[in-house]
């Protein structure tokens, strides 16, 4: 067993991409030294802005020997009368064995020859050279650069390399033009505080030399010590303890990938521009000075004071201070500028700007764009039933949701876009009401934000996205797996996000048709009006599916209540088009009815109703009972039914009739599954009774019958999901490889 260690240095790496880097590695060196049977080692990764590291403990030194056994031709083709034959002969020679290393064996396809051959393992140190230069051009990333002269590919340009196999130098070269990069056993300590060459005389040294030439390595407890020396300077200085670094994650790991040997800074800003709104000094400090704001213990006031990661020399702490206070002090004086100036109008008077605000250049301008969502908002309101205060409330906030984009702390700080127009709506004399939906109706602004909890937000909002997608799918610009510009997917995720937390009852099939309609009368370029359609149904199908998938819910009870697609082309999992138009028109009611399904798998209820209802749909799809009938006395022969287990079977049917339509309007689907379980015995005896019938009689009428039994059932049991798709046995496992498999397809 030997340690190997590998260290690429560069010039400075985005911190995005020092993140990346180690994840793929974490990955990709387990798997790439296992398909070379190179198992049991532990990998570790290292890296700072300067260096990515792998660090491999107890790896074999060789491969494993290997026994290969190599199928040949047919026996009887190989030997004749006993003799071996030319194809023998050439299967030997191209095995580089003797005839008399052939065997012959029995398969299932017959005999065949074959031979086994012994591989010796290779050593380590061979195979090593070959991997370590796809580890590092494998890594993939944003915005990757090349330099000198040659046509190596990477974040930053590479300076050396380390290659150490225990303590010898495994020799490693990256070719980039005329200059070709070696690897060696000399490091480089910090910039700063050790700018001298840290020599390595054995790999497992590394972490040890690094860390005494001022580099801490290892990105976990750089973190953690930045944690420590942030907590510890925000209660010098009165502060909320904890936290800076628990608001602000993101901001935490960034810092943390930016800086080899951190030291917390503390630094002074004038109170004169805690007047300022407080989002304003945090995305000041956060967004552009990469600080920690500092906030009074037990408020969530801010502090004239703020912190800083520097990578520089902590003896020099008061200047690089000051130089931190005289960056953010001109930031903010610029922000007091464009705060004062912007509130010297209304927000309303901004509006006419919009104008020359290109929001994608066939659609025309952001207030182009307002109008539409204005309009979308009114029927979004209609359907909701909103009384007048509300309705007006929506129709201000979706007029002026847009207008602070051209403001000037907007123009200089985008980040803030429906925050400030909030305050500005606030200061214009809007109601409460308006102004929050202003800020609102940008939520969720990622996947993990908060989203919108006024009803006024939760409207303009979804008719923002709504606009959106009509808009781009109407011009034919539909996103593809690598390139979404208009942010479509996280737009109808948020559409659908926001239905189903709010409850809204909201019928998003006339909602489409409707706008779809309005946009194709507006713009002459856009697609037909049932090709639009028919792509946004569908689009938004594989986002429910996608989003029910990520709440943990197995794959076919998804398949029960959601088709994979929509319309004619709507796949055999569960092809009625009919439970595609359902999940639309009612997003609350396809999630109710999936969640449900889940609880009922796990406590029982689902495998005690499953075999009947299963069974009597399978055998209803002979029949041509419309899948919306429900009522037997409409369809069925009494003098028909000759046994008395159908007899008790049609009885039973129109005792369910009231408890179904009561189910329909209560979505009480607990007193569905109670009524199938009461009647499941009933139809067992049907089918398997003393008294049971044969479904598929030869005369067409009794068949008939018979048949619409069942499909009444099925059509009972389908006002909560398709039992078709479901799998009787489910397991974990199943549910991982099946739902991998769809979200592959999509």
């Amino acid at each position: 067993m030997a340690t190997f260690l590998l260290e690429v240095g560069t010039e400075e790496l985005p911190a995005s991409f020092v993140k990346s880097a180690l994840a793929q590695w974490r990955s990709q060196v387990p798997q790439s030294l296992d398909e070379c049977t190179l198992t049991g080692s532990a990998v570790e990764v290292y890296g700072t802005p300067r260096r990515l590291a792998i660090l491999i403990r107890d790896i074999p030194c060789r491969q494993p020997d290997q026994v290969e056994d190599l199928k040949g031709p047919p026996a009887q083709a190989a030997f004749k009368a006993g003799k071996p034959t030319r194809a023998a002969v050439g299967f030997a020679h191209s095995r580089g064995v003797e005839l008399s290393a052939l065997e012959v064996r029995r398969t299932e396809k017959g005999e065949f020859v074959f031979v086994r051959r012994q591989i010796a393992g290779r050593p380590t140190v061979e195979i090593l050279p070959q991997l370590v230069p796809a580890w590092i051009l494998g890594l993939e990333g944003l915005r990757f650069m090349r330099w000198g002269n040659g046509d190596l590919r990477f974040s930053r340009p590479i300076r050396w390399l380390v290659a150490l196999w225990d303590e010898e130098i495994l020799p490693i070269e990256l070719v980039n033009g005329s200059e070709t990069i070696k690897s060696d056993r000399i490091s480089q300590g910090h910039r700063v505080l050790h700018p001298k060459p840290v020599i390595l005389e054995h790999a497992q040294d590394y972490v040890e030399r690094l860390n005494q030439a001022s580099v801490q390595v290892a990105l976990e407890q750089r973190q953690a010590l930045i944690e420590q020396q942030v907590e510890a300077k925000t209660k010098e200085i009165g502060g909320a303890a904890g936290v800076p670094t628990r608001l602000y994650p993101d901001l935490l790991q960034e810092v943390t990938n930016l800086v080899e040997k951190p030291s917390a800074v503390v630094g002074k800003f004038d109170p004169e521009f805690l007047s300022l709104p407080p989002e304003v000094i945090t995305t000041v400090m956060v967004s552009h000075q990469r600080y920690f704001p500092i906030a009074r213990q037990g408020t969530a006031e801010l502090l004239p004071y703020f912190i800083t990661i520097s990578n520089g020399d902590p003896g020099q702490q008061a200047i690089i201070a000051a130089g931190n206070e005289r960056v953010i002090r001109a930031r903010l004086s610029d922000g007091k500028f464009f705060y004062q100036a912007d509130l010297a109008q209304s927000l309303e008077s901004y509006l006419p700007r919009l104008e020359k605000v290109t929001f994608q250049e066939k659609l025309g301008s952001m207030f182009v764009k307002a109008q539409r969502l204005g309009k979308i908002a009114v029927h979004i309101a209609d359907q909701l039933q909103l009384n007048d205060n509300i309705r007006a409330d929506v129709q201000r906030a979706a007029l002026l949701c847009k207008a602070d984009l051209v403001t000037q702390m907007v123009g200089e700080f985008p980040e803030l876009q429906g925050i400030m127009g909030q305050k500005y709506a606030l200061a214009s004399g809007e109601t409460g009401a308006v102004a929050t939906a202003i800020s609102e109706h940008y939520l969720p602004r990622s996947a993990e934000d908060q989203l919108p909890q006024s009803q006024v937000g939760q409207v303009v909002g979804l008719a923002d996205r709504l606009d959106t997608l009509v808009s781009i799918f109407g011009l034919g610009m539909l996103p593809t797996g690598s390139s979404d510009p208009f942010a479509l997917r996280r737009a109808a995720n948020a559409v659908v996000n926001i239905t189903w937390a709010a409850a809204l009852p909201l019928n998003l099939l006339q909602l489409l048709q409707q706008i779809s309609l309005e946009f194709v009368a507006a713009f002459p370029q856009s697609q037909p009006l049932e090709a639009l359609r028919s792509q946004l149904c569908e689009y938004f199908l594989q986002r429910i599916r996608s989003l029910l998938e990520e709440r943990g819910l197995d794959y076919d009870l998804i398949n029960a209540v959601l088709p994979d697609s929509y319309g004619d082309s709507a796949s055999e999992t569960n092809s009625d088009p009919e439970y595609a138009e359902r999940a639309l028109k009612d997003l609350v009611d396809v999630l109710q009815r999936a969640d449900f399904l889940q609880s009922i798998r796990a406590n029982g209820s689902l495998a005690k109703i499953y075999e009947t209802v299963n069974r009597a749909s399978r055998l209803a799809k002979q029949g041509d009972l419309r899948t919306s009938q429900l009522d037997p006395a409409q369809v069925i022969q009494p003098e028909l039914l000759q046994q008395a287990s159908e007899q008790a079977f049609y009885q039973a049917l129109l005792e369910l009739v009231p408890q179904t339509q009561a189910v329909q309007q209560e979505r009480d689907y607990t007193r569905l599954i109670a009524a199938l379980s009461q009647i499941a015995p009933i139809v067992n005896r049907f089918f398997d009774g003393p008294d049971s019938v044969l479904v598929m009689d030869t005369n067409p009428e009794i068949r008939r019958n018979r048949l619409n039994l069942l499909g009444l059932l099925r059509n009972h049991a389908r006002v909560l999901a398709d039992f078709g798709p479901i799998v009787k046995s489910f397991d974990s496992e199943s549910r991982s490889e099946k739902q991998s498999s769809t979200t592959g397809k999509r």
